[in-house]
């Protein structure tokens, strides 16, 4: 009996064994015999099926690498986009690998992919201003009419029923939405029958930290995020219906239901996320990471209620765009930072807010309520109703009375401390309007004594902080706001500073000011400092300032009583206008009615240096008024300024097309960018330089009249040397973007050497390639217009203009088209001419250059040279060799080819067209009317 089971048991062994066996030597065997056709259909499918350019390091077919599917993996994926980003990468994967049907791979011969995984990948989903995405790659296969009783052809397809995605991060840039989805550590795994049209899509997804900004403001950053989702997919349609889909952001469920469909032009949504019943803390746990450390220590309690819908259609081209609305409730609510001695209790919160059409100005805020309280004293109750943002109709109050120490206590300000007593009692209703110069019914104001205020940063406060400022308006006009901060004054570092003003009828603002202390302004700084950011120094200032802005428009300056002095010493700032920190280290400014002296100012930008002397006019105004124009005039001196340092894209700069920057930075980011003129100045100087650097160049003693106004910078009437020679140069320039420009110059420069010109400018290099086999010495007298690039050269495409040529004695040897003309026509002598007293004219277009007929003698030979050349080496010339004596009779010559390899044909007259750039009418044509179109 024993030994039956024991045969038994080794009959099972065996079997089981080679059972296994074979199932192993199957896993080994099978992707050997399908090798080509896997391979093949799978490239079939990348040309067939994908408009993108596809690279991999290599392909293997395997059941191992996601056991126990048959996957064909390629290492080392990228995969560009969709125009227009055909050169940026959409996909970048350590691998992909695809999942096989593997009972039609045996039994059809048919190559089924089925499952989908990508590993530790990079994939960057772009959408530009215009609505245009990067994703667009899949090409729809064409649809065939069957004939009656015929089955469709199959063929290779893809008919997923996982998608498998592993430690990856996934971009989704939208700049026509201004939304920025940035997820790190994105694990997702989505089951579900994906071959069918309708079915239903079971996901689960892990990011470890999700960032999202709108319009570059960050609302959710370092979130851990978990989704567990049931979506329906109808691939008709390409629709996704939230079925059960649950979300943890932090510790704040939210639960999403709705649809999303995608548009061949856009997409339909309609979406709701809510997160009902919660609490307030984990609420709060969707702060920014910075504060997380402070809600573990404070005790939080209280209600709250999360509701967000997203409804419409996205089409840019119909400049339809879905409306978004965010509800927030918020009920006794309660802050207790460390057992305080007075905890902040009562807080309610009901705020409504829509945003029609993701369009601003039809912005609505019903804020019904904002309130709390500290202890039994301190309380502070808010509302506010708002329609509109340019032209806002508002209907608000904002009354409280606080003793800042307190609330410090209660709600536990680890970075800052603050100290004071402070009252408010503000109530506004009407309609504000800068264009109609509407401001709203308003009375009331805000009061702060014995004010102090400390943060970490720094280790003395700023005390004895006093401000009382009044509000009233009665008319709801520009004209009948008045404003009184009377006083205003703090005490740092043991230096006071004190402030009283009067503004009163904004349509024509009047203004009564005194403004007297002394500032460590490094120091202060640090109070408020800000990662990244330096500023040091020292201010003193002592100014009274009376008038009305129409005195100075008008010219009434006999009207104003402006005077007083601001001094500033070895301050470091960084301006709105410019990539690097300007430094100050003297500059006195004396106010004097309607100048502002610059008495002593010397500045550094970089390695640039400025001693400036001047005024400007219209200070007042320009800093009352955001559209104000600032203008003065200015002598300046230098020893060196360095253009190069000022270009937009060196590094990054906080102004007001900050945006348009950051996504030229982000476009072309081996650009350094082209130099942005301030729209806002009308500023002119008479400059003396000892040098000036640029893109490679080195001027010597500069000088000449220099300005900025709205067209752009000019030059008239400056000088430079370069080369040991004396340039002369009128000129404009304008940008018009942060990688292009366009300029204007004449240049005029006499008996210069041709050798070092080619050698040492680089458009006179490209312009006059010939030189490089020329001796002697030469004068230009010449127009050119143009664009620049981003990097600020010249686009040789785009260059127009025309002058003149001089050459007072110039030696060539050893030009090949001289030696090849001498060889053809077996006339000595024509290899190696001196050319004395020629005046060539000639004219730049399309990327031409077209030289007008010039005569020269050489050997007793009169050669007559016309033709075209382009900045490509290209050259299509017509030659006449004058015979001796008089060069009457003359052989016709004509040369192709290149500089460096010249064709030259003796007695012919027919030559070889070069065809004219097309960058003037297409490419600049475009630039300019997106300009002109924004608004």
């Amino acid at each position: 009996m024993k030994a039956t089971y024991k045969n038994i048991s080794l009959k099972i062994l065996k079997v089981t064994g080679i059972v296994i066996a074979s199932i192993l030597l199957l896993l080994f065997l099978i992707p050997l015999l399908f090798p080509g056709t896997v391979a093949s259909e799978v490239k079939k499918i990348a040309n067939e099926r994908l408009d993108t350019k596809l690279d991999f390091s290599k392909s293997r077919l395997s059941f191992f690498t996601h056991f126990p599917s048959l996957t064909v993996s390629l290492d080392d994926l990228s995969m560009t986009g969709s125009a227009p980003f055909r050169n940026d990468t959409l996909l970048k994967a350590e691998q992909v690998a695809f999942g096989i049907n593997l009972k039609r791979l045996i039994f059809d011969n048919e190559v089924k992919i089925n499952k989908l995984y990508v590993s530790k990948a990079m994939i960057n989903i772009m959408v530009n201003q215009k609505g245009q995405a990067n994703y667009n790659i899949y090409i729809a296969p064409e649809e065939k009419k069957l004939k009656p009783n015929e089955k469709p052809d199959e063929g290779t397809a893809i008919r997923l029923e996982r998608i498998d995605l592993e430690d990856c991060h996934v971009k989704y840039n939208d700049r026509s939405a201004k939304i920025l989805v940035d997820a790190k550590g994105f694990n997702y795994v989505g089951k579900g029958n994906l071959s069918e049209d309708i079915f239903d899509l079971n996901t689960d997804a892990q990011i470890d930290k999700l960032d999202f900004y709108y319009n570059r403001t960050g609302y959710l950053r370092r979130k851990e995020v978990h989704a567990n989702l049931i979506t329906r997919i109808n691939t008709h349609a390409l629709s996704f219906i939230l079925q059960k889909n649950e979300l943890h952001i932090n510790k704040l469920p939210l639960k999403f239901t709705g649809f999303f469909t995608i548009l061949r032009d856009g997409y339909k949504i309609n979406i709701k996320a809510a997160s009902e019943n919660t609490t307030v803390k984990d609420l709060l746990s969707v702060m920014p990471p910075e504060y997380l450390t402070w809600l573990e220590e404070t005790e939080i309690s209280g209600r709250s209620d999360l509701l967000l819908t997203f409804k419409g259609n996205y089409n840019v081209a119909k400049k339809q765009k879905p409306n978004l609305a965010f509800n927030l409730k918020i009920e006794k609510g309660a802050v207790n930072y460390q057992n305080a001695p007075v905890p902040l209790t009562d807080f309610n919160m009901d705020l409504n807010a829509m945003l029609p059409d993701l369009d601003p100005e039809k912005l609505l805020i019903n804020l019904r309520a904002l309130k709390f309280k500290v202890g039994e004293k301190d309380y502070f109750n808010a509302y506010l109703h708002s329609k509109g943002l340019s032209e806002m109709t508002v209907d608000a109050s904002v009354k409280g009375a606080l003793d800042l120490a307190v609330v410090d206590a209660a709600i536990g300000l680890n970075s800052i401390e603050l100290k004071g007593l402070l009252k408010t009692d503000i109530q506004a209703k009407g309609v504000f309007s800068t264009s109609k110069k509407l401001f709203p019914k308003t009375i009331g104001g805000i009061a702060l004594h014995n004010g102090w205020l400390k943060t970490d940063s720094y280790p003395n406060p700023i005390t004895n902080i006093t401000f009382v400022a009044n509000i009233l308006n009665k008319a709801g006009t520009y004209q009948d706001l008045i404003v009184a901060v009377a006083p205003a004054s703090f005490v740092f570092e043991g230096n006071p500073m004190y402030l009283n003003a009067t503004l009163s009828d904004f349509s024509d603002l009047a203004y009564n000011a005194k403004i007297k202390g002394e500032l460590n302004v490094g120091r202060i700084y640090q109070v408020f400092s800000k990662k990244g950011l330096d500023v040091t120094g020292y201010a003193k200032a002592d100014l009274s300032l009376k008038g009305k802005q129409s005195y100075a428009t008008t010219g009434q300056y006999d009207k104003l009583n402006n005077k007083g002095t601001i001094i500033l010493k070895n301050i470091k700032a960084t301006s709105e206008l410019f990539p690097k920190s300007f430094f100050i280290k003297q500059g006195n400014f004396r106010f004097q009615n309607e100048k502002m002296w610059f008495e002593k100012f010397n500045a550094s930008y970089g390695k640039s240096d400025f001693d400036i002397n001047g005024y400007l006019l219209n200070t007042i105004n320009y800093f009352l008024e955001s559209h104000g124009t600032l203008t003065g005039n200015f002598n300046m001196k230098s020893k060196l300024i360095n253009v190069d340092e000022f270009m937009a894209l060196e590094k990054g700069e906080n102004t007001d097309r900050n945006l348009e920057v950051e996504y030229a930075k982000e476009d072309h980011p081996k650009m350094s960018g082209v130099v942005l003129v301030p729209k806002n100045l009308n500023v002119s100087l008479t400059a003396n330089a000892d040098k000036v650097e640029y893109n490679g160049l080195v001027l010597n003693n500069l000088s000449g009249k220099f300005g900025i106004s709205k067209e752009g910078f000019y030059l008239e009437k400056s000088t430079f040397d370069i080369i040991d020679c004396i340039v002369g140069v009128d000129a404009s320039y304008k940008d018009e973007s942060p990688t292009t420009a366009h300029f204007n110059a004449h240049f005029t420069a006499k008996d210069f050497s041709v050798q070092r010109a080619y050698k040492e400018i680089p458009m006179f290099h490209e312009m006059v390639s010939v030189a490089e086999k020329a001796q002697g010495i030469i004068s230009v007298d010449y127009t050119v217009k143009g664009d620049l690039n981003g990097n600020m050269g010249p686009i040789y495409e785009s260059l127009e203009g025309g002058g003149t040529l001089n050459l007072r004695d110039v030696q060539v040897k050893g030009l090949k088209l001289f030696d090849g003309i001498s060889s053809k026509t077996g006339q000595k002598g024509l290899d190696n001419p001196d050319l004395k007293g020629i005046e060539i004219i000639s004219t730049v277009d399309n990327n031409l250059i077209h030289v007008e007929p010039f005569t020269f003698s050489v050997a007793s030979f009169r050669p007559t040279i016309k033709g075209t050349s382009s900045f490509d080496g290209l050259l299509d010339l017509r030659v006449r060799l004058g015979l001796p004596p008089f060069g009457i009779i003359g052989i016709p010559i004509v040369i192709t080819g290149t500089h460096d390899d010249p064709k030259i044909k003796v007695f012919s007259k027919t030559g070889k067209k070069i065809n004219d750039a097309i960058y003037d009418e297409i490419r600049n044509k475009v630039i300019r009317e997106e300009k002109v179109s924004k608004p």
